[in-house]
């Protein structure tokens, strides 16, 4: 069973003589016979204020919904920060998610520090959950804010350039036609715009003469084509208009809405010219913006990690606070060999975890946990894979 090389297992385990002791404990045991089963960092975790009992299984239950909700924003900056660099390449994409302007998520999580100066220690850990959830709330109003805008522009942008390149029944007549293609200022002539599938253009060049009275003989040009499709000209009585337009849908050739006016063209292509410089305009902003705030949102969601291993770690393991939290990066292949050395180590702490018991049947106070994921140790996986789907 391999595993993606993007995913880290964060957990703890209760102190021996000193944390430190058991850091090297769990180093010595992932070499064994030689093979490394994971590459291991310590997770510092400073002395947090620890709280009543209650607190702490209240607190637990909280952390899993604001872990899951902040995952999830993390996520959907990633998503649209590829988006908005209009590239598939994870590659791309990996090189712009950078913490504080460039350290790459996997480096912040292996040397993570807890930033004192924002969450400070002397706070309860309550105050600390709410003022890293308000954090995220933030980003993700100002996400949506700043989303909708440019979206909203893309979208019309999107809807303009579609007229330009599309099908010859949605294309924007005005970028195929020319002044000379049409009898202008007259009060009794019209030139009208047909569409003719080009498997019947020769029906079209017999017919057209015919379908209404008072066209004008031999007044047809074709004046642009692609591949399914061909833009005709033709010039008839304008009292008559209606009818020819009638016959055509009967006779499977379209007339396409258009009247040539200068004024109104000048001012399509103008339209399209302001869309796409305001999109350039709006662009580097957006892009600046998605970069910090990615940032933002991964310590955000990290110190979340390390607030949920700090609370369950004393629920499990008790006071006085004794426990060292670990970062296990497992080796490609080695995954089914490290769960069996973790739990060779630490299944003494649970036996429950080890006997396959259903924990649907077992009341576990503050651990939101199910029997696929539970462990005698604290356990959190992490993925570093921003375009894989949160959980």
């Amino acid at each position: 069973m391999s595993i993606p090389t993007t995913e880290y297992w964060l957990i703890s385990a209760p102190g021996e003589k000193t944390p430190q002791n058991t850091f090297e404990r769990l180093n010595q045991a992932t070499k064994a016979g030689g093979d490394k089963l994971s590459e291991n960092f310590k997770f510092n975790i400073p002395d947090l204020k620890v709280g009543t009992l209650d607190v702490l299984v209240a607190l637990s239950d909280d952390l899993n919904k604001i872990d899951v909700y902040t995952e999830s924003i993390v996520r959907k900056i990633a998503a649209t920060l590829e988006d908005v660099l209009e590239s598939s390449a994870k590659g791309n994409l990996n090189e712009n998610l950078r913490i504080g302007g460039d350290t790459p998520p996997a480096v912040y999580l292996q040397k993570f520090h807890w930033l004192l100066a924002k969450y400070p220690l002397r706070q309860p850990l309550r105050a600390i959950a709410d003022a890293l959830s308000k954090d995220v709330t933030q980003v993700e109003e100002d996400l949506k804010g700043r989303l909708n805008a440019y979206n909203q522009l893309k979208g019309n942008l999107q809807q303009l350039e579609r007229k330009s390149t599309g099908s010859l029944l949605t294309r924007n007549v005005a970028d195929l036609v020319k002044k000379e293609d049409f009898v202008l200022g007259s009060e009794y002539l019209v030139t009208l715009t047909v569409v003719v599938p080009r498997n019947i253009t020769d029906i079209w060049l017999k017919t057209y003469e015919t379908l209404t009275d008072k066209v004008v003989p031999r007044s047809s040009r074709m004046v642009y084509e692609d591949q399914e499709n061909q833009l005709w000209t033709v010039t008839l009585f304008r009292l008559v208009q209606d009818e020819f337009k009638m016959k055509c849908r009967e006779n499977k050739f379209m007339v396409r809405d258009f009247q040539y006016n200068e004024e109104e063209i000048q001012a399509g292509k103008s339209e399209l010219d302001s869309l796409i410089a305001d999109k350039k305009k709006k662009y580097g902003p957006l892009v600046r913006w998605l970069k910090v705030n990615f940032g933002e949102a991964f310590t955000a969601w990290i110190h979340i990690k390390a607030l949920r291993v700090f609370v369950e770690s004393v629920l499990r393991y008790g006071l006085p606070v004794n426990f060292q939290a670990m970062l296990v990066k497992p080796t490609k292949k080695n995954t089914k060999r490290l769960k069996e050395t973790l739990n060779q180590l630490y299944g003494h702490l649970d036996s429950t975890a080890l006997s396959g018991q259903q924990l649907s049947t077992m009341d576990i106070p503050g651990l939101n946990l199910t029997s696929s994921d539970y462990y005698p140790y604290v356990f959190y996986k992490i993925s570093l894979d921003m375009l894989e789907p949160s959980r």
